[in-house]
């Protein structure tokens, strides 16, 4: 094909010889089996008779005209090499070869000056020759004036027919441009009669005619006649019902490619082909893969994809901020589903000079048949695949028919209904419940949520819970709800998070989860629930699907596709085993698991730094043993999916979902399980939750007491008998003895890198500037801890644990706390103020500072009060139920802002 007059379209007349002499090369590298080589052969010697002036292409989508302007430099040079004059030439690709249409009168206007420019510039006299371009606004025959027809067609029965079917197919063509599938009448017949009009005599509707009608009847036949080549860059637009015309048209004339604008003009373009026509264009790659766009693919295999340059992001430096995955193809008309089309990825090249780069050097060059694509559910278009992943695809069972892949339930009303596990009161959470009992969830409504989460391996991301209250009637009760999958709520399974921001990870979870759409869920596992996980979790599975899925989205019907090939090995399921006994652990050691049992720097050591120790060599073999059995799993799946020659078992140790003992990080942890210790909702005497809602048991804390009334004030000095240093400080002392005391509080300072020249200066700065900051990150802006604080000076600052709040919790921080700090600010003031006036000039710039800092916490502090006053007044309750979001802000004028 290279030969004739097409394949020059692409080759001869690139302007860069580099790329020119690429393209060729792409062009005639496959080497085609002979029943295709026949029909290249028939198809060069159909074409092979043609004359440039017999070529046609079109731009349906021309904007300013840009890619015919390219098209009117390919085509001189094809002039050129027939022996035409540049001059003969210009007027020639005007007359006969390029057409362009677009919705915009602007953009036409754009094109038709670009078109009549480029041809001046290969004859300087063109613009007197009164030739004029076939670029065209698209015109609609909604305001006809049917007088001015009737004139026309001048009882004539074949115009009248010819133009009532061009007025009906054009009828609102402004609001769906060049899709508008046109169809041909006598063009001849019409095309007489405006030469008959201009000869005789003007009437009323002479220049009407001639001035409206006609260019209509252009525009129509260009949308109505058959290309050689059709080249374009069509909008990227999703369609959208409320687009109430457009989404009804799409849907009658183009249903397999309703997703967006981009994907219905590959469908136009196509019917705007000759017989072995070309077609090229720059798309969205979306089309190539997903599952919305499957009967597109199929409905395009009665043509063959020539050669297709795989751009990917950033393809083009004239674009500011181009992001779009982009797709160059060329299609032609159907030759064989054995054709060996020629592909060539640029994914990753990050500018557009290194995809030229890539392009040049032919590393990334494959050769696909499209039949290829048939073995692979779906369809898509993935000619990168190597023989051993479509014989995988071949011999394998989809994962759809092994077990059930299933999405869950869209609430419409995510605030209201979900909450994160320890926003409720503990005593209505159903943890552990094997299937839904109507009764028992009006009295424990919160079920554990599977929800998504991220990238988190073999066990995890259990944060959320639902209210279920009365089988979720609440839920039921709004129309846009969807509750799916009921028959697989509270079964064990395994789930993933359908969009993550790294990889694929499947995490086991056993009974008692209801789940989301978010979090898609696989069930009826049987006895292979071990074996999918370690597949799925494998290298294997991440190298086969996301061949397919370059996005980083997992929907269940696309997981559904998976090729399963099933191997029975005990040593499978030992290792899977293992691998969600160790992350369970792990997981479970961080106090935001509702299995959380004990700190683990918690242990029956004299100091905090060998407790560390300890933890940090358990940590390490822990995550050296979860990572020898990711490797040992790689290993056997790549054998069993016989992908030697492609993949490696070695695992990255940032893939391997393991949190590893880290200084800084666990020392904050342990602070903070130290206030939960103060506050009663651990205790050093019991596992897990001591208390988080309900009724007090004082019984649960004998060795170490928590706060009375579970309110603790932070001050820049040590004002209270609870301060909370004081409280922290006897609480390492109850942990680790009363001799390592200030060895130990000196190694937790250093770990909290905080400025102070003491130990409990450090320990002070960082609850006065960052225990908050951490608290929040670690309860994803949801604090059980609450933080009353009257500003920036420090003036007054507590924490109240939510779950123990009283309606005269206010009361009493206003009357136990602010009042008492009140008095402090009044007696050193009073006391600083005399001391320097006796003191000497030297100390008193220092002193005056310290009394300026005072003075503004006392002020800061009076008007705190005002407003806290006002609060207490109130004896206002809370429900745990609503979520701290909800009662956080009831409080939000005395309480540190959440961003």
């Amino acid at each position: 094909m290279v030969e004739n007059s097409l394949g020059r379209l692409w080759v001869e007349g690139h302007p860069n010889d580099d790329l020119k002499a690429n393209w060729k090369y792409y062009l005639e590298e496959a080497e085609q089996e002979p029943e295709v080589q026949k029909q290249l052969d028939e198809i060069h010697k159909d074409y092979s008779a043609l004359k440039p002036e017999d070529i046609r292409a079109i731009d349906p989508c021309m904007g300013s005209g840009h890619i015919i302007c390219y098209i009117f430099d390919v085509l001189m040079q094809i002039y050129e090499a027939y022996g035409y004059t540049a001059r003969d030439a210009a007027s020639s690709i005007v007359q006969n070869n390029l057409y362009g249409l677009d919705i915009d009168d602007r953009a036409a206007q754009l094109a038709y000056f670009s078109v009549m420019m480029k041809a001046r510039q290969y004859d300087r006299r063109f613009l007197s020759r009164g030739i004029q371009p076939h670029v065209y606004s698209i015109m609609e025959s909604n305001s006809f004036d049917p007088n001015m027809i009737a004139d026309f067609t001048d009882g004539r029965k074949e115009l009248k027919s010819a133009m009532d079917s061009l007025i009906s197919d054009l009828h609102d063509a402004k609001e769906y441009g060049s899709i508008l599938d046109v169809k041909p009448v006598d063009f001849t017949s019409l095309y007489t009669r405006f030469d008959e009009i201009r000869e005789q005599n003007p009437n009323m509707y002479t220049y009407q005619i001639l001035d409206e009608l006609f260019p209509f009847v252009q525009i129509a036949e260009a949308m109505a006649q058959k290309y050689h080549v059709v080249a374009t860059n069509p909008p990227y637009m999703a369609i959208s019902s409320s687009d109430v015309k457009l989404y009804k048209y799409v849907n009658k004339n183009y249903k397999e490619a309703k997703t967006d604008l981009f994907a219905v003009f590959i469908l136009r373009c196509k019917s705007f082909l000759k017989k072995h026509g070309l077609q090229a264009m720059i798309t969205q790659q979306t089309w190539m893969f997903l599952s919305g766009y499957e009967k597109l693919r199929i409905s395009m295999k009665s043509s063959s994809i020539v050669n297709m340059a795989h751009l990917g992001p950033r393809a083009f430096e004239e674009i500011a901020g181009e992001v779009v995955q982009t797709t160059s193809f060329i299609l032609t008309g159907f030759i064989s589903s054995d054709y060996k089309g020629t592909y060539i990825r640029l994914l990753n090249g990050e500018s557009q000079g290194e995809k030229e780069k890539l392009f040049l050097q032919k590393s990334n060059l494959f050769l696909a048949k499209e039949n290829n694509y048939e073995m692979i559910p779906g369809h898509p278009i993935a000619y990168w695949m190597t023989t051993n992943v479509l014989n995988v695809y071949k011999n394998g069972t989809p994962l759809g028919e092994i077990a059930a892949p299933r999405k869950g339930n869209s609430t419409s009303d995510n605030n209201r209904f979900l909450r994160l596990w320890y926003e409720v009161d503990s005593r209505k959470m159903n943890l552990h419940s094997k299937h839904i009992d109507k009764e028992d969830s009006m009295r424990r409504r919160w079920y554990p949520y599977n929800k998504g989460g991220g990238y988190r391996k073999w066990y995890g991301f259990n944060d959320y819970l639902i209210d279920w209250y009365n089988d979720a009637a609440a839920i039921r009760a709004i129309k846009t709800a969807v509750i799916a999958n009921y028959q697989y709520f509270m079964k064990p399974g395994l789930t993933w998070s359908t969009v993550s921001t790294t990889n694929f990870s499947i995490r086991w979870f056993d009974e008692g989860y209801i789940f989301d759409n978010g979090g898609c869920c696989i069930f009826e596992l049987g006895d292979k629930r071990p074996y999918l996980a370690g597949l799925l979790n494998s290298s294997v599975f991440k190298y086969i699907f996301g061949q397919l899925n370059p996005t980083l989205n997992f929907q269940s019907g696309e997981v559904a596709k998976f090729p399963v090939i099933f191997k029975q090995d005990s040593h499978i399921d030992e290792l899977v085993k293992e691998c969600v006994s160790i992350a369970k652990e792990e997981y479970d050691s961080y106090e935001t698991s509702w299995d959380f049992r004990m700190h683990p720097l918690i242990r029956n050591t004299k100091t905090i730094r060998e407790a560390f120790i300890q933890w940090e060599s358990e940590s390490v073999d822990q995550f050296n043993r979860l990572k020898e059995n990711e490797e040992e799993l790689n290993r056997i799946f790549i054998d069993i999916y016989g992908l030697q020659d492609e993949l490696t078992p070695e695992e990255e140790e940032k893939v391997v979902t393991f949190r590893k003992a880290n200084l800084g990080r666990d020392i904050r942890s342990f602070v903070s399980y130290a206030v939960g210790c103060m506050m009663g909702r651990y205790s050093l005497d019991v596992d897990g939750l001591a208390y988080a809602g309900g009724e007090w048991d004082s019984s649960k804390y004998k060795t170490f007491i928590p706060d009375k009334d579970a309110i603790i004030p932070i001050t820049d000095d040590e004002y209270f008998t609870d301060d909370i240093v004081g409280r922290f400080v006897e609480f390492v002392r109850t942990v680790y003895g009363t001799d390592t005391l200030e060895e130990n509080l000196q190694f937790i300072a250093d770990a909290l890198d905080e400025k102070g020249s003491t130990s409990r200066e450090k320990i002070r700065n960082y609850f006065l500037n960052d225990f908050y900051k951490d608290h929040l990150k670690t309860y994803r802006k949801r604090p059980i801890y609450w933080l009353f604080d009257s500003g920036k000076k420090n003036g007054f600052k507590c924490l109240v644990y939510m779950h123990r709040y009283q309606p005269d919790t206010i009361a009493r921080i206003r009357t136990d706390y602010v009042h008492e700090q009140q008095a402090r600010y009044r007696t050193a003031i009073s006391g600083l103020e005399r001391h320097i006036n006796g003191a000497p000039t030297s100390d008193r710039v220092r002193l005056n500072k310290q009394l300026t800092k005072l003075k503004d916490q006392a002020e800061e502090t009076r008007l705190y009060e005002e407003k806290i006053h006002h609060l207490a007044d109130q004896m206002i309750s809370i429900d745990l139920d609503d979520g701290v979001k909800h009662n956080y802000a009831i409080f939000q004028d005395v309480l540190a802002k959440i961003k």
